[in-house]
C-alpha cells in the first residue's frame, strides 16, 4: 500500500506539471548515443544458443561504425562497448550529459511462443496492450541486477502490476520525433532487411524515460525463435540489421538538418517581434476537424491559406501536441489566432499557417517561437495529409519542372 500511494503521489505530481502542451523538438542530428541493452551479468532474453546482450551489442558497434563511416561528422556515442552492466539511469544519463539529439536503444526480442518472429520499434508512451505492457516489464526487470533500485527509481518496481501507474499521465515531449525515427527503421526493416514488421509501437521504458531527447528501442527480432536466433546470431543477419538502422538513421537526420537549417537561416533574418502574435486576450482556438483542410490560417497564415490549394504542398507551424482535444478557450492557446489542429498518430496536434513555401513557414515559426512556443517546428501537408520534409521537397522540385 505504501509502495502504490509513492507512485500515485509521483504521477499526480507529473500531473500537475506545466507540461500539458509539449512541441516537438526540431534541431541538427550531430550527436547520436547508441545504447546495447543489458549486459555483463543481466544477459536479458536468453535463446537456446544465445544472449541477448551479446547480439545487442554487436548489432550496436556495426551501427556506429556504419555512422561514423559514412556521416563523419556525427559523433557516436555508445552506453556501453563491453561486455559490462550498465545501469539504466546510468544510460540515460550518458545521453543527457552528452546532448544527444537522438537515443537508440537496441534489444533482441522473446516470447513463450517459439513460432513469434519479427521486428517492432518502441517509443515511450502508455501501454496500449498487454504484450506491450510485458515487452516494458521485461526490459525494465534491468534494475533488478542494480543496488538499491528502489531508492533509485523512486519507488519503481517493475514486477508490481501496479508499477505502470507511474507513466500514465506521462506526456513525451519528443514524441514526434521519436515516431518519426521508429517508422523509419521498420520501414527499412520490412523493405530493406526482408523482415516481418510487427510495427512501431508504445510503451513504458524507464531507458526511455529519463532521456531528454527522441528516443527510440528497437527489438530486433526474436531469440526464442530458432530461426530468427540463428539470423541474429549470424554476421550478415546482424550486418543487415545494424545497415536498416543505419539507413533509417541517415533518413532522419536528413531531414531534421533541412529543417534545422531553414529555422537556423530565417531566425537570422525574421523580424524582432513582441512577446506574443496577438496582444489582444481575446484571441481565440478555431476548433476544426480533423480530415479536413483544418489550417484556418493563424497570425501571417490567413493569406497563405487562400493562396495554398488543397493539391499542393503547404507548410504549417506546429507547437504543440496533446493525448486528448483542448477545448476552444484553452488558455494554454492565448496569444495565437486562428490554431488548427490534425490527428496524427494517435495525438492531437496545433497548428497556425498555412505557407505556400518553406521560407514563408520558417519566418512564421519565428514568430512563434516569439509567442512564448519556443519549441515550434516547420511539419509539410500535401493533400491535407502530412508528408516527410524530403517528400515535401521532391514534390515542389517535381511542380517546378512541369
Amino acid at each position: 500500500m505504501e509502495r502504490i500511494l509513492l507512485l500515485f503521489g509521483m504521477a499526480l505530481l507529473l500531473a500537475l506539471l506545466p507540461v500539458a502542451l509539449l512541441a516537438d523538438r526540431r534541431g541538427f542530428v550531430d550527436t547520436v548515443v547508441i545504447d546495447p541493452g543489458h549486459g555483463g551479468r543481466e544477459p536479458g532474453a536468453v535463446g537456446s544458443r544465445s544472449e541477448e546482450k551479446d547480439i545487442a551489442l554487436v548489432i550496436s558497434l556495426k551501427l556506429g561504425e556504419y555512422i561514423r563511416e559514412n556521416l563523419p561528422g556525427v559523433r557516436v556515442i555508445y552506453t556501453r562497448e563491453t561486455d559490462v552492466f550498465v545501469p539504466l539511469h546510468e544510460r540515460a544519463r550518458i545521453a543527457n550529459e552528452n546532448q544527444a539529439d537522438l537515443f537508440i536503444s537496441i534489444h533482441c526480442n522473446s516470447s513463450t511462443n517459439r513460432s513469434a518472429r519479427g521486428t517492432e520499434t518502441f517509443v515511450m508512451g502508455l501501454h496500449r496492450s498487454a504484450a506491450n505492457l510485458e515487452v516494458a516489464r521485461r526490459e525494465n526487470k534491468s534494475i533488478l541486477y542494480e543496488d538499491d533500485y528502489l531508492e533509485t527509481y523512486d519507488g519503481f518496481d517493475p514486477s508490481s502490476p501496479e508499477a505502470s501507474i507511474i507513466f500514465a499521465l506521462y506526456q513525451n515531449a519528443y514524441l514526434d520525433q521519436s515516431l518519426t525515427m521508429a517508422s523509419l527503421v521498420q520501414s527499412q526493416f520490412r523493405e530493406r532487411a526482408r523482415r516481418i514488421d510487427r510495427g512501431v509501437k508504445q510503451a513504458g521504458f524507464l531507458v526511455l524515460y529519463h532521456v531528454t531527447m527522441p528516443g527510440i528501442l528497437i527489438e530486433t527480432g526474436f531469440i526464442s525463435n530458432p530461426r530468427e536466433e540463428e539470423y541474429l546470431m549470424s554476421e550478415s543477419g546482424q550486418a543487415h540489421i545494424a545497415s536498416a538502422i543505419f539507413r533509417a538513421f541517415r533518413q532522419y537526420k536528413q531531414e531534421q538538418d533541412a529543417m534545422a537549417a531553414a529555422r537556423s537561416h530565417y531566425a537570422r533574418s525574421a523580424p524582432q517581434a513582441g512577446n506574443r502574435l496577438l496582444q489582444t486576450p481575446e484571441a481565440g482556438v478555431s476548433d476544426i476537424d480533423p480530415g479536413t483542410d483544418n489550417s484556418s490560417g493563424g497570425a501571417g497564415g490567413n493569406a497563405a491559406a487562400e493562396r495554398v490549394s488543397a493539391t499542393e504542398v503547404s507548410f504549417r507551424v506546429q507547437f504543440a501536441s496533446t493525448s486528448e482535444k483542448r477545448p476552444a478557450n484553452d488558455p494554454a492557446f492565448r496569444g495565437l489566432e486562428n490554431v488548427a489542429y490534425y490527428f496524427h498518430e494517435g495525438l492531437y496536434k496545433y497548428t497556425v499557417g498555412n505557407e505556400a513555401s518553406l521560407e514563408a513557414a520558417a519566418e512564421l515559426q519565428q514568430k512563434v517561437q516569439l509567442a512564448g512556443f519556443r519549441d515550434a517546428f516547420v511539419v509539410a501537408f500535401h493533400n491535407n495529409e502530412r508528408i516527410s520534409a524530403s517528400e515535401a521537397i521532391r514534390l515542389l522540385n517535381s511542380q517546378s519542372a512541369e
